[in-house]
């Protein structure tokens, strides 16, 4: 992942933190960095759909995806007060059902937004 794009769009997200302030519904951060992220010249999608499988048959309910960026980078938004590492599991879970090749759990309720920044990379990519 090239440096500028990932401090671009970090950055993005450092601004919402810094307009809006801890203690938010994470929906209301979903919905500003969408309209950062789209500002500042990405593509975001919200809420996406990703099909989940168990045995070959699809299940009846989709995963929702919270953001993805420029059909490569998933964020997965929290806002809580006490941060859990299973979040970064969950997250490499939806990066393989995805094929994404990496994403960032990002949790807003936190006083500086550096410490609720946790990158995830996917160990199974495959650039298709």
């Amino acid at each position: 992942m090239d440096r500028n794009y990932t401090y671009r769009l970090l950055k993005c997200l450092y601004e919402v933190h810094s307009q809006l302030g801890p203690g938010l519904l994470e929906s209301i951060y979903e919905e500003a960095a969408a309209k950062e992220l789209t500002a500042q010249g990405f593509h975001v999608e919200r809420q996406v759909p990703v099909p989940v499988f168990y045995k070959g048959e699809r299940m009846q309910n989709d995963l929702r995806l919270d953001l993805i960026v420029d059909d490569c980078i998933i964020l997965e938004l929290k806002s809580v007060t006490e941060y859990r590492k299973l979040f970064e599991k969950q997250l490499y879970t939806y990066l393989v059902l995805k094929n994404c090749e990496m994403g960032y759990v990002v949790n807003f309720n936190e006083e500086s937004l550096q410490d609720g920044i946790h990158a995830v990379y996917n160990s199974r990519y495959t650039n298709l």
